[in-house]
């Protein structure tokens, strides 16, 4: 499966990291707990702090100036989660490979997407703007009807894996039953690739602390760069 990005958003400075990991028992029975606080301890400061770190910054910049989106309103995703850890608050618990996602989108602040590979029927997936009236369907809310300024995560049969950069579809879920997992760091301008490598490869290696998986490959998806997993 080959990832690219489209000129115009690789044009921006968006980079993706990607890696795949494969044969997981995501049905296994795990203890998290430790993974948990050691992200949690990542973070310092309270939720007005968020505002001048340049990780989230980043982010925020992005949903204002590109996205045309109000962060206060719709916040980024990693950001979602952070507050909530710093409000004292629990964040759900979905399964082992969903949840550790989380844990390094919360250690890193950048947005992590996972796909179930066996469930993505082509072999080319695009970051790329969405043409007007696509379709997605996100997990967990009704269909939505999909306008040119929002930016998707596209297979080359025309499913609609994500809203960049914060919603996954149903169609592609990770779910108790999956073993074969994308891993998609999201970057946007001023996020050093070397960041999002750093954490797709962390989810990939927890999948394979915990859930007996291989990290078969990690690589950085650029304008210069279409990527093979």
């Amino acid at each position: 499966m080959r990832v690219s990005i489209a000129d115009e958003l690789a044009r921006m400075g968006i980079q993706l990291g990607v890696a795949s990991a494969m044969e997981l028992n995501n049905k296994a029975s795990v203890d998290l707990r430790l993974e948990w606080e050691q992200a949690a301890a990542e973070i310092n400061g309270s939720t007005k702090d968020l505002l001048a770190d340049p990780v989230i910054r980043s982010y925020r910049d992005f949903y204002w100036r590109v996205l045309k989106i109000d962060p206060t309103k719709q916040r980024p995703a990693q950001e979602a989660l952070i507050r909530r850890i710093l409000n004292n608050g629990k964040i759900p618990t979905i399964n082992p490979a969903v949840d550790i996602g989380n844990i390094i989108s919360i250690k890193h602040k950048v947005p992590i997407g996972l796909y179930d590979m066996d469930k993505i029927k082509a072999d080319k997936l695009t970051l790329r703007y969405a043409a007007e009236g696509e379709v997605f369907i996100p997990i967990g809310s009704p269909r939505r009807t999909l306008t040119s300024n929002q930016i998707v995560l596209a297979a080359s049969d025309g499913t609609i894996l994500h809203v960049y950069p914060y919603r996954d579809s149903e169609l592609t879920m990770v779910e108790a039953s999956t073993r074969n997992i994308l891993i998609i760091s999201a970057g946007v301008p001023g996020i050093s690739g070397d960041l999002l490598i750093k954490a797709a490869a962390e989810v990939g290696l927890l999948y394979e602390k915990y859930l007996g998986g291989r990290l078969v490959k990690v690589e950085l998806a650029s304008g210069e760069r279409e990527v093979s997993v």
